[in-house]
């Protein structure tokens, strides 16, 4: 099609840069159901696996969701987020998978870090969940825009049978053609939201109406301060006597395990307030808010070659 006759279509017949992404993402949950036999998406309430659902239950309705849920709770977990994924499991009426660190360590398997985060210690739960739910592709929210590991993983990301990433194990994905074949023990994870970034998540979570939960957007909360992030109070650990507690208005741009996990400063209490904030900043959500991410300059790509999300 020439460049004159494309302009000449009607608006309706061309997609924008959300619709393009959430077709593709749409079209990679079809691929998965069609080749796999037992999926399942890794949902802990945070906003990237929020807009996997929603995009999953697109792609089959008027269909209810095909795969179950899975997600690995650290025991550190914020609870507004643990009563937002169980209030979504309810209403969606979905099978969900609760993999729990806290019984790893109590029965040994695994032992508390003397740094009171448990977001490491999540890979073997999850690779047991794996095996025993007999799950062969398992979904997930990573974005390349999050992290240098994550921009190197391509949206089938082999993982071998002990649940370990290899780099140089990466299929070519010309075409967006995916080659979900593997050897039994074996299982892939898949990426739907590879090509988007932090804004595209909120801006389709504004398009679509997506409820979140609320310490997504500005908020009054006591946190300290520790290696430049705002961390919340816990049974954790946190925080030491040197660390003085403060009431700030703040909010997160990602959740996972409270001692881990930073706020940032944040007037923002709605989506556009969001989106106008994330149109400004220059870091990204992981670099700004996840201390795990900042053990090492290869911190992440260390944990996903050991089975990590």
């Amino acid at each position: 099609m020439t460049t004159t006759a494309a302009r000449a279509l009607p608006a309706h017949y061309t997609l924008d840069h959300l619709d393009h992404l959430e077709s593709e993402a749409v079209h990679i949950f079809r691929e998965v159901a069609g080749e796999f036999e037992r999926p399942v998406i890794l949902f802990s309430g945070g906003k990237d696996s929020v807009v996997m659902v929603h995009l999953a239950l697109k792609a089959f309705a008027p269909a209810p969701l095909p795969f179950s849920l899975l997600h690995v709770d650290t025991g550190h977990n914020f609870p507004e987020v643990l009563r937002y994924r169980d209030e979504t499991v309810e209403r969606l009426g979905v099978r969900l998978v609760v993999a729990h660190v806290q019984d790893y360590i109590d029965d040994g398997r695994l032992r508390e870090r003397p740094d009171g985060t448990r977001n490491p210690l999540q890979t073997v739960p999850l690779l047991d969940a794996i095996e025993a739910n007999r799950f062969d592709a398992v979904f997930g929210g990573g974005r390349r825009d999050e992290e240098k590991a994550r921009a190197k993983e391509r949206v089938f990301s082999l993982r071998d049978s002990f649940g370990a990433w290899d780099p140089r194990r990466q299929r070519p994905e010309l075409w967006d053609l995916y080659n979900g074949k593997h050897a039994p023990g074996e299982h892939v994870r898949v990426f739907p939201l590879s090509n988007w970034t932090e804004l595209d998540v909120w801006r389709y979570i504004e398009r679509e109406g997506i409820e979140l939960p609320d310490l997504y957007y500005a908020h009054e909360r006591e946190v300290f301060a520790r290696d430049g992030m705002w961390l919340s109070a816990g049974e954790w650990g946190g925080p030491k006597p040197s660390e003085e507690v403060q009431t700030r208005q703040v909010r997160y741009r990602t959740v996972g395990d409270m001692s881990c996990t930073g706020a940032v400063d944040s007037d923002a209490t709605d989506v556009a307030g969001v989106i106008l904030e994330l149109a400004g900043s220059r870091l990204t959500e992981r670099g700004a808010t996840r201390a795990d991410d900042r053990m090492s300059e290869a911190a992440m790509e260390d944990r996903k070659k050991q089975g990590y999300f």
